[in-house]
């Protein structure tokens, strides 16, 4: 992914992640510890300052109305999607209409991940968009090379 749009999209989506992770502890606004982790460890991997840590919480702080229903409704279709995969009475025409409306959840996300990234790149500088692009590159290699062994572990 060399795009910046999907790297920095990535970190928001992540970090917005977060917000879904945190799904049973909204009533007392408490973050998941594994999201408050990750967004801490891409932080430093950036080298945030505080003032751009500051700022993304803003930012976020004020999306999570638009974000938590769309990732509400992202985890809802996959769950459904799995469900009719499993049915005993599943067929193709069922699990179509299952994957296309996990498709639809995930295409309204990613409307919503542009507008964040839209947000949240401006604040960042030229060498933290590099080590965005560098990450994305990396975790891209990381699944070409897990496809590649999956598909050569196949062929024994």
């Amino acid at each position: 992914m060399k795009n910046p749009l999907i790297l920095c999209t990535l970190a928001a989506a992540l970090a917005a992640g977060g917000l879904a992770a945190t799904k049973t502890y909204a009533e007392n606004a408490a973050p998941a510890p594994a999201a408050g982790k990750f967004f801490q460890r891409l932080a430093e991997k950036l080298n945030l300052t505080d003032d751009q840590k500051s700022q993304f919480k803003t930012i976020l702080a004020e999306e999570k109305d638009n974000l938590k229903p769309l990732l509400t409704a992202l985890h809802d279709a996959r769950k459904n999607l799995r469900t009719a995969i499993h049915a005993g009475d599943a067929s193709e025409s069922s699990v179509r209409a299952a994957a296309a409306q996990a498709a639809a959840a995930q295409a309204d996300l990613a409307v919503e991940r542009m507008k964040l990234y839209g947000k949240i790149a401006p604040l960042l500088t030229d060498e933290q968009r590099q080590k965005i692009a560098e990450l994305e590159q990396r975790a891209d290699e990381f699944a070409d090379n897990v496809i590649a062994r999956i598909s050569s572990g196949l062929d024994n």
